[in-house]
Formats: C-alpha cells, structure tokens, sequence
C-alpha cells in the first residue's frame, strides 16, 4: 500500500491556497497574512461534510465557521481512511500554515483517493473515513454507506486539494 506513514505527521500536513475567487469570496475566506494572529476555530463551532462525487473515487469535502467572528483551521483538511495510516497528502505539497474564515463562511476541499494504482490488489477498501478542518480536531467519522459506497471507500496514494471559497 502507498498511504503515507503520516498520521502522527498530519499536524504538519498542509497544502497553499491560491485565490482565483472573487473578492466577495476572497474576503470569506483566504490565508492568514503573514504569522497574524487568529483563533484555531473551535471544533464545536464548524459543521463539516463529506458527500461522495459522481466521479469514482473522489469526495467533496466542505467545513462552515457557525461561529460569530472569523478563525482559522489548517490550509488542508486532514482526511484519514479507516484503519490505515497516514492521511491524505495535500496537492500541491506545501507546508503547514493557518487558513482564515470569517464568520458564516464554508470552504471547500475535495480528495481523490486512488490515484492510478500499479496493480489492483494494491487498492484496499475501507469502511469508514475521519475528515477534520484541523490536524487537533477528533474530526467527523463518516462511514462508507452513509456517503452511499456500501462496498467501501477504495484507497490507494490519497490526496487532497487545499481548500477554497468556492465549491469544485
């Protein structure tokens, strides 16, 4: 298997975000300038989702900051796959930094679990998967049926976009 041995890592797996939105959506959400300060956003504070896509092996990802102000979670989303190790890797591959939401904002993010695999028998299938908008987050566990995979969600070399104003 080709997961990356990075759970313990994910703390420090994050990918940049460049902003191609509007500047409606840029003000929403957008990168933290510079080391500026910003609250990590509160666990309890964001609703986070995962739907499966039309597309084999693909999941769409999207987080809201419910609270009153703006706050920050990680650039990528940690997406971890059952049993297995490491999480997802983020595209392009950059590092850790805080990613700013204001207030009532969602961002989006999608991940592509098989990536061309060499052969079948390195593809697993697992039954459930853990989507957090921060590495310190429990994160939501979502299981395979209920993104309506009820033969599981197949893995191999996962990655991850950064997340973005705007849904793909």
């Amino acid at each position: 298997m080709h997961t990356h041995q990075r759970l313990s890592a994910a703390a420090g797996v994050a990918a940049a975000l460049l902003l191609a939105a509007s500047t409606t959506a840029a003000a929403c959400v957008q990168p933290v300038p510079g080391g500026s300060p910003l609250p990590r956003c509160a666990e309890r504070n964001l609703s986070v989702e995962v739907t499966a896509a039309p597309t084999p092996d693909v999941l769409k990802l999207r987080f809201t900051n419910n609270a009153r102000h703006a706050c920050a979670v990680d650039r990528v989303p940690t997406v971890t796959f059952g049993d297995l190790d490491g999480a997802a890797r983020p595209e392009p591959p950059v590092g850790s930094a805080p990613y700013r939401v204001a207030a009532g904002a969602t961002a989006y993010a999608t991940v592509r679990t098989v990536l061309a695999p060499p052969t079948p028998g390195d593809v697993r299938t697992v039954r459930d998967i853990v989507v957090a908008a921060h590495p310190a987050h429990h994160g939501l566990r979502i299981t395979a049926a209920e993104l309506g995979l009820p033969r599981g969600v197949r893995v191999y070399d996962p990655v991850t976009s950064l997340w973005k104003p705007k849904a793909p």
